[in-house]
This record gives structure tokens, C-alpha cells and sequence, in this order.
């Protein structure tokens, strides 16, 4: 079970840095945003193990890192988009959508439907989880809201 979990998060970890070089991500962001991405797969990971359904734990899951993510750019004053995007990077639905794509091509429709639509359930939990977080912590963020003053009015 340990070098299961082990293998998973190191899978995790080196696909989001890969996914971050390819993406150009600023390079003091590849290390924090790949413990970042491996830590969202962790979670989303033993959440399955735990029972959890697999749209449950991927939303918990993106939830999480949507949360950390804007955490981790606010602290290191970047945008978020480069922490959000790699958050969820270890469970976008790609395999599910190509053999969507497989199915179908080969006149089988009834697993490419089947296929389909788990994948765009995986996507619209990645959304809202992200969403979800995103809003939380805009209405919760760490140091809350700087209040910007009026402009003033001339009045010549």
C-alpha cells in the first residue's frame, strides 16, 4: 500500500512539472505548484480509497487545490491561473474523452456515450470545484479586502 501511495504522488508531482514547463509556467512556481499538484491528487486519491464517489473526491479534491492554489499566489505574489491550472492537471479527463472519441469512431455508441458522459462529469466537478473554491476564498481571503478610497470629485 505504501509504495502504491508513494508512486502515485511522485506520478503526480513530476506530471504537473511537466505539464508547468510545457505551459511556461514562471520557474519559481514549478516546485510549490507540483507539490501542489500532487498533493490535490492525494487527496482525491484517498478519498477514493476511502469510498468516496469518484466525482465526490474529484470535486473535494479540486476544491482543495483551488483553495491552496490561490493561497500559494497570493503569498507569492503571481497570478493564480498558473496554480489553479496546475492543481487539477493530474485528473483532467483525457483518456476518458479520447476513448470517447474511439467508441464513437468505431460505431460503438453505447460505451462512447458511457465514456462521454463520465468524462464531462469529471469536467463539470473540476469546475465546480474550482469555482467553488475560488469563490470561498474571495469571500474569506486571508488579510481581507484592501478598500480602495473613492476618487474624488472636482468640483471646478
Amino acid at each position: 500500500m505504501i509504495p502504491e501511495i508513494i508512486r502515485t504522488v511522485a506520478g503526480a508531482f513530476f506530471g504537473t512539472l511537466g505539464f508547468g514547463l510545457l505551459v511556461r509556467a514562471p520557474k519559481r512556481s514549478w516546485i510549490p505548484a507540483s507539490l501542489l499538484g500532487a498533493f490535490t491528487f492525494a487527496v482525491y486519491w484517498g478519498l477514493t480509497q476511502l469510498g468516496l464517489s469518484d466525482a465526490g473526491s474529484i470535486f473535494a479534491a479540486s476544491l482543495t487545490g483551488s483553495l491552496l492554489g490561490l493561497f500559494c499566489a497570493l503569498k507569492m505574489k503571481m497570478i493564480g491561473t498558473v496554480f489553479l491550472m496546475l492543481s487539477i492537471i493530474s485528473f483532467v479527463p483525457g483518456l476518458g474523452l479520447y476513448r470517447t472519441m474511439q467508441y464513437l469512431g468505431a460505431g460503438e455508441t453505447a460505451p462512447g456515450a458511457d465514456q462521454g458522459i463520465r468524462a464531462m462529469i469529471t469536467i463539470a466537478m473540476i469546475a465546480l470545484g474550482q469555482g467553488t473554491g475560488s469563490f470561498l476564498f474571495r469571500a474569506f481571503r486571508p488579510g481581507g479586502r484592501k478598500s480602495r478610497k473613492p476618487a474624488a470629485i472636482n468640483k471646478n
